[in-house]
């Protein structure tokens, strides 16, 4: 589209040409719009925040379980016996397997957290610093699942 200008005579016969008349410029983009059924519009930010949260809330429950069977052992040890028998099943073994990789997480994106709170380029560097916790978090757990996987397999039998 043209830039159109306004011209209009002057008194005295002088013409006078005003400020352009119009768009000047590319309109500005608008942001995309979230998708629908949803408030969040995606990105790494937003699934960081979501799995600290989600990561976060697993691990506070888990400890108060903990804290709860630990305390048998001052009611009923044999109580305490038979909750931690419970804890050497196979579904168990899963359950601490997601644990353990919760946890790892929720550790490593928070110093990520750290990183974008307290480097003044660590905003421009979130999307980068959350695939490297990503990278990070693959190795690790790829380091424990044998080991977690020979466990389950000899509860298994």
């Amino acid at each position: 589209m043209a830039e159109q200008t306004a011209v209009h005579d002057e008194p005295g016969g002088a013409t006078a040409v005003a400020a352009p008349v119009g768009p000047t410029s590319a309109p500005t983009p608008r942001p995309p719009r979230a998708p629908s059924g949803t408030l969040y519009r995606g990105g790494a930010g937003m699934w960081s925040w979501v799995l600290h949260r989600i990561t976060g809330v697993a691990i506070y429950f888990f400890l108060l379980v903990h804290i709860l069977d630990t305390a048998l052992v001052r009611l009923s040890p044999a109580a305490y016996d038979a909750v931690i028998g419970t804890y050497k099943t196979p579904i168990m073994n899963l359950g601490e397997t997601g644990l353990v990789m919760a946890i790892v997480f929720h550790a490593i994106n928070g110093l990520r957290i750290v990183a974008v709170d307290f480097w003044s380029k660590g905003p421009q560097y979130q999307r980068l610093m959350f695939w490297i916790v990503v990278g990070i978090w693959v190795v690790l757990i790829a380091g424990f699942l044998p080991t977690q996987i020979m466990n389950l397999v000899a509860d298994l039998h």
